[in-house]
């Protein structure tokens, strides 16, 4: 039940106006607004939601200012304002009417509303229980990247965004580099308030569909300047956007008075998809385009150009273990087990294949194992396919992890080569630890992908990066990873492309298993093309190196 509040205000602000004119004398009259109305239309389910209907007679437009110190102008008379105080709470809200010429009548109203959600621990985290700033992560790959705002998380991956996929990229592009001046603090007082400011240092990187907000010219996106100052309430509120729980916070912040973090987009509504103490994944939909999602990733360390990950020398000169698949035949039980079925909702990715381990899906032929891919109608799905895993059977800790393979090929292909904690049954995913030492997708045919996914870094919001292949389906390459106590390196051909700086508060300390799969559709797989008819990856060898 919505409780609906009616107020009528005949206040009445004088006005005396005389126009002269050298010919006729006109008397120019300005009315005042008058017969001021409001009614609130109050929610019940604890969001915290009040819609404001204003209407009043000679008005052209209406004003709201809330008791949080944010105002709102909404020429229909129609606002909708979420109160976010924990609990049942009475607020006092300003409407004003405004006529021609500026003239104005006023009124002061009550609304009680009450609000469930909370996130205390997101405003510790932003603030630091004080004041904290945060900065562009520009030393971290994707900081700033842009996908279609849909739940499918295979498009709304940071390096949709061609341009933006490097280090420090902005700085790389002369109209932008005035982003990486930004401060972006955050304060609270009492724990529950929250509240924002924008040092742009003068100037903020604008979309270039804005540009007329700066009366700017330019046909890209670029640097203007503009007037961030001043201090601006946040309010945090339940997440409603599309993305699935479960690769979400379920909390989104607005900043009042229009503001913005960083990259003018026409929203001041931003989703934290996860948040640490160091780090922020936030989520926006462009304003006039609402088919478009971008996404900035911030850090509470002030990142410096030339000063970021740099790799650590280490030697693997032991062989523990490898598979060289010079026995035809079934794969080496020694070395092999395997995942069978669909599990649930498709291996919890929404996949289309059924696992076997049948010769037709698996097999060691001619020094190579063979990974197919089959359309065909089995055990009622549309595909076939098969994943081995090593658990219980040879898992390590640390080491260089070496796999030289050539990929299968085909829209809605979906192979990897990965590694999985090996105590998931009792550390359920993602607190077991996810190392993804390569994952390709058919739609993406030159691009090889290397992720890893823990606690807040799960599904689309692992930390991933891209390299190019252009011969992934045609010719064999070596994938590796090198695994220490304080970093994850990720090579193609002793190539580097991805360094992950490990520590003990991430689950990459214990015993992983290896798993080899060729997947079909899915989140990131997606649509299957349907002329695919199958398509294998082959497999050289496996091998892991230690350390003496």
């Amino acid at each position: 039940m919505k409780t609906i509040i009616q107020i009528t205000s005949y206040c009445l602000l004088l006005f005396l106006a005389v126009g002269c004119q050298d010919d006729d004398n006109t008397l120019e009259q300005i009315l005042v607004p008058q017969n001021l109305e409001v009614t609130m239309d109050v929610t019940d389910d604890g969001s915290g939601n009040v819609t404001f209907t204003a209407t009043a007679d000679n008005a052209v437009t209406y004003r709201f200012a809330f008791p949080d110190g944010t105002t709102a102008v909404a020429p229909s008379g129609v606002y909708t304002k979420r109160f976010t105080r924990t609990g049942l709470n009475t607020y006092q809200v300003t409407v004003m009417a405004y006529g021609q010429g500026g003239v104005n009548s006023s009124r002061l109203v009550e609304v009680t509303v009450e609000s469930d959600f909370s996130d205390p621990e997101a405003i510790e985290l932003l603030t630091g229980g004080g004041s904290k700033t945060w900065y562009w992560a520009a030393s971290e790959p994707n900081h700033l990247g842009v996908g279609p705002n849909n739940d499918d998380p295979t498009q709304n991956y940071f390096w949709a965004y061609f341009s933006f996929t490097e280090p420090f990229a902005l700085a790389d592009i002369p109209a932008a580099t005035c982003a990486y001046d930004d401060e972006f603090i955050f304060s609270t007082t009492t724990g529950e308030d929250l509240t924002y400011e924008y040092d742009n240092n003068g100037a903020s990187f604008f979309n270039r569909t804005y540009a007329s907000v700066v009366n700017g010219e330019s046909p890209d996106d670029s640097c203007y300047e503009f007037d961030t100052t001043g201090e601006r309430a946040v309010s945090l509120a339940p997440s409603e956007s599309v993305v699935a729980a479960e690769r979400k916070r379920g909390t989104t912040m607005t900043i009042s008075n229009e503001g913005f973090i960083g990259y003018y987009i026409g929203t001041n509504e931003y989703e934290i998809l996860s948040l640490t103490e160091n780090r922020m994944l936030l989520r926006a939909v462009q304003g006039n385009d609402q088919g478009l999602a971008w996404y900035i990733i911030l850090t509470a360390e002030k990142p410096v150009q030339g000063s970021g990950p740099q790799a650590e020398e280490d030697d693997f000169p032991n062989l523990v273990w490898s598979d060289e698949f010079d026995t035809d035949g079934a794969p080496d039980p020694a070395n092999w087990t395997y995942d069978l079925g669909n599990g649930q909702v498709g291996w919890g990715n929404n996949e289309l294949q059924y696992y076997t381990d049948r010769s037709e899906n698996v097999v060691v032929e001619d020094g190579m194992l063979k990974i197919t891919a089959q359309r065909e109608n089995y055990m009622g799905f549309d595909f076939t396919s098969a994943r081995l895993k090593s658990e219980g059977l040879q898992e390590f800790t640390f080491g260089r992890y070496e796999i030289r393979a050539k990929l299968p090929e085909g829209v809605g292909t979906w192979p990897a080569i990965w590694m999985l904690g090996a105590d998931y049954q009792t550390n359920a995913w993602p607190g077991a630890g996810e190392i993804d030492i390569m994952e390709h997708v058919g739609r993406n045919q030159n691009e090889i992908l290397s992720t890893l996914h823990f606690p807040e870094n799960s599904g689309a919001n692992g930390i991933s990066e891209m390299t190019t292949v252009e011969t992934a389906s045609s010719e064999f390459h070596v994938y590796a990873a090198e695994w220490t106590e304080t970093q994850i390196r990720f090579y193609v051909d002793d190539e580097l492309y991805h360094i992950f700086e490990n520590d003990d508060t991430k689950p990459f300390d214990k015993d992983f298993f290896m798993i080899l799969n060729v997947a079909m559709g899915g989140n990131l797989g997606g649509d299957v093309d349907p002329a695919f008819s199958e398509s294998a990856m082959e497999v050289d060898y496996v091998r892991v190196y230690q350390r003496d």
